[in-house]
């Protein structure tokens, strides 16, 4: 897919881990069986006779759409995946993401406030983190997910001293 129109030229791109898919699917898979389970307990309901709504065409729809939605999701979360990148240049750092509708933000050093790292449980058992960046904007978004920890505390460490060194210029 043509990337061009909105990528810099000449930008060698890190990607996230190969991990992060791992992350992505465990969270789908949960998400999908939760979802599944409620929707589908109008179902049971109908056909044990303890409720008389919903009809029994919209019991079934229910459990039928999420299924449809859930097999949507798993198939556009590896390219989700491979779309994610980085790239730090002198000034600023380029973060991309997005498969349909892509996006190229790029972060001057100057303006970052602070750089943040999270992880939850199942980040930290699979050796990953997320890199929030805060700018003085407030609506900027600045995420980098699904960075292998160690690059992670690498990448906060590099921003920081380059925002602390960008504002020191002023």
């Amino acid at each position: 897919m043509p990337t061009e129109a909105i990528d810099p030229a000449g930008i060698a791109w890190q990607r996230v881990s190969p991990n992060y898919l791992k992350l992505r699917l465990i969270s789908w898979a949960i998400g999908s069986a939760i979802a599944l389970a409620v929707l589908s307990l109008p179902l049971v309901f109908v056909q044990l006779g303890w409720w008389r709504w919903p009809p029994l065409w919209v019991a079934v729809a229910l459990p039928v759409i999420v299924l449809v939605i859930a097999i949507w999701e798993l198939l556009l979360i590896p390219r989700q995946v491979r779309a994610l990148g980085y790239a730090e240049r002198e000034d600023d750092l380029l973060i991309r993401s997005g498969i349909i509708f892509q996006r190229t933000m790029v972060v001057p050093y100057g303006r970052m406030q602070y750089v943040d790292i999270g992880a939850g449980p199942i980040e930290r058992s699979l050796g990953l983190c997320t890199l929030k960046l805060h700018t003085a904007a407030v609506g900027t978004n600045a995420t980098i997910p699904g960075l292998p920890a160690p690059e992670g505390a690498r990448l906060r460490e590099q921003l920081t001293a380059r925002g602390e060194a960008r504002l020191a210029g002023l």
